[in-house]
């Protein structure tokens, strides 16, 4: 009985380090599957949308203004100063007129209205008188635009394309000499527009 017993205890002893060795085996599989390195960096940018903004100030004789009595040959001239007060650059700069009364005086004919702009390097010299003001420039005079008045047109080689800039600009609106008894008489009410777009978007 003492040789049975002794034979049974030593192959539960064998069975039992067996396990063992396959449980630790198992652990260190485990530790091979979850285990990793890691590293992490990153930059801060902040970016701010620009805004575009245009301006304009009256340098001398008061606008709006009321003119009657207007006769073929007739002219009413104001300056204005156009500042890109925005924080971009502008792509163009263009005037256009409304009239709330459609006239026949703005049908956009070679006798209708026309509106002229010019600008100056310097600020306009303002003359004449309050009835009928003149303007005469000292350096630098150009002429951007001229036709009927109704027409939108782009205002070309302006300074307040760039962010900062201010140009001296004179408008016009005539009535042509050969206008006729059909302009007799008739009444337009002008609102003058100016507008900037801004310049393309570019890789920053």
């Amino acid at each position: 009985m003492s040789t049975t017993t002794t034979t049974t205890a030593s192959t539960a002893r064998k069975v039992i380090g067996s396990l063992g060795v396959i449980g630790a085996a198992a652990a260190v599989a485990g530790l091979g599957t979850f285990g990793n390195f890691t590293d992490s960096t990153s930059v801060d940018t902040t970016i701010s949308s620009g805004t575009v903004s245009i301006d304009l100030t009256q340098p001398a004789a008061a606008i709006p203004v009321t003119t009657a009595g207007f006769v073929p040959g007739d002219s009413l001239t104001r300056a204005v100063t156009l500042k890109n007060d925005g924080s971009t650059g502008l792509a163009s700069v263009g005037i256009s007129a409304t009239d709330s009364s459609s006239s026949v005086l703005t049908n956009g004919t070679a006798n209708g209205l026309q509106l002229t702009v010019k600008s100056c390097d310097v600020p306009w010299t303002q003359g004449g008188t309050e009835a009928a003001r003149t303007y005469t420039c000292a350096s630098g005079e150009k002429q951007l635009s001229s036709g009927p008045v109704l027409k939108a047109v782009d205002l070309p080689g302006l300074k307040s394309m760039t962010a900062g800039a201010s140009d001296h600009l004179v408008f016009s609106i005539s009535l042509p000499t050969a206008a006729g008894n059909d302009f007799q008489g008739k009444t337009a009410t002008l609102k003058l527009t100016f507008t900037g777009t801004q310049a393309a978007g570019t890789a920053r």
